[in-house]
């Protein structure tokens, strides 16, 4: 999803490493606003646009931009979702850039990544800054590598909570089946102090509000799996710089355990973990060396990235998205000692109704 990417032939990982004299005190550097790239505004309008659609779509919409009156008034509908996304995303990557910045380390501004909307996909990749030089030290790296997912997640959390408040929540009904959100401890755990719901069984169809804020621990969740030069890499680097890459292996065999072991014991999983093992080893496990590797953590960077640690902890989830097939409805008596809130993709019946009718 989000990753910082490096500079010139390592398009993940950086292997040229320039050197640098001394430090200099973030204080004395020279931060002039700079313009903002065309292709940085067209991209970010270009996102704005697909998610927008998409909203819409998740709203029951028919969207067609061969009668545009009709495509604005029904891209309106979308804003709940796509305004809240897209100030996620852009926190995230703008923490990433701002203390890039500040610790004088050249990095471009956000490129966002659109998508086709449809009932699948939301309208963007994500997004991501590049790199152009590298750290000098772990504390810098765990800086810039920590603020994207921290500035994310204090948007996500608010985003949650309002959604939450303007979510349909209903008994428990597993006939109909459907797209289901997985419930992270943090999630779970907002839902349980919004809705105000006993630990007892209910369906809640989120509003896209609270759907856009899903995406966003979720992506905080992609963001720091600890693996590479993905934000969680730059974490463990930071913390275990000679441990990185044993970290990042046993990171990978999870990944296809978490596919292979329910598939075995006829559980519900997510496949996506497999392709994140693929791009994982693809992208390379490991972690260009700053100049000075042997600097740790202060404690104050020490605690925080422990905290960040916790954060991947609360918003991770083993089965993110399950597609649950209808199941027949059980007796009162069997569901009254259940402890789960199911979670459903804002009006995912209607999405599948009009999945021909959407165009751009």
């Amino acid at each position: 999803m989000d990753e910082i990417a490096a500079h010139k032939d390592a398009p993940t990982v950086l292997t040229s490493i320039p050197r640098h004299t001394a430090a200099v005190e973030p204080a004395a550097r020279s931060l002039e606003p700079r313009r903002i790239p065309p292709l940085n505004i067209a991209l970010f309008l270009l996102t704005l646009l697909t998610t927008t659609t998409a909203g819409a779509y998740m709203n029951g919409e028919e969207v067609s931009f061969a009668h545009p009156f009709l495509a604005v008034a029904a891209l309106r509908s979308g804003l709940s979702f796509s305004i809240p996304l897209m100030m996620i995303l852009l926190a995230h990557e703008m923490g990433h850039y701002l203390t890039s910045r500040y610790h004088g380390v050249d990095a471009s501004l956000p490129y966002f990544i659109p998508a086709p909307p449809s009932p699948f996909i939301i309208g963007t990749f994500g997004a991501f800054i590049r790199m152009r030089a590298p750290a000098r030290t772990r504390r810098v790296m765990f800086d810039i590598g920590a603020a994207g997912p921290w500035a994310g997640v204090m948007l996500a959390i608010p985003a949650v909570i309002i959604g939450l408040y303007l979510s349909d929540v209903t008994p428990l009904d597993k006939s109909a089946g459907g797209l289901e959100l997985g419930n992270s401890l943090l999630f779970l755990g907002l839902s349980r102090l919004v809705l105000g719901v006993d630990p007892s069984t209910v369906n809640v169809n989120l509003n896209p509000i609270a759907f856009a804020g899903w995406l966003g621990l979720f992506v905080t969740t992609l963001n720091l799996l600890p693996v590479g030069q993905l934000d969680g890499g730059h974490v463990i680097y930071a913390l275990f710089p000679r441990r990185h890459r044993t970290i990042s292996v046993l990171f990978v065999i999870s990944c296809v355990l978490m596919v292979l072991v329910p598939l075995a014991l006829g559980l519900n999983f997510w496949g996506g973990w497999l392709l994140w093992a693929v791009l994982s080893v693809a992208l390379g496990l490991g972690h260009p060396s700053t100049i000075d590797r042997d600097t740790p953590l202060n404690p104050r960077r020490a605690l925080a990235a422990w905290l960040t640690v916790a954060l991947f902890i609360v918003t991770f989830s083993p089965v993110p998205l399950a597609f649950v097939q209808p199941e027949a409805p059980l007796q009162p008596q069997q569901d009254e000692h259940s402890q789960e809130i199911i979670h459903h993709v804002p009006h995912y019946d209607e999405m599948l109704r009009r999945l021909g009718c959407v165009r751009i």
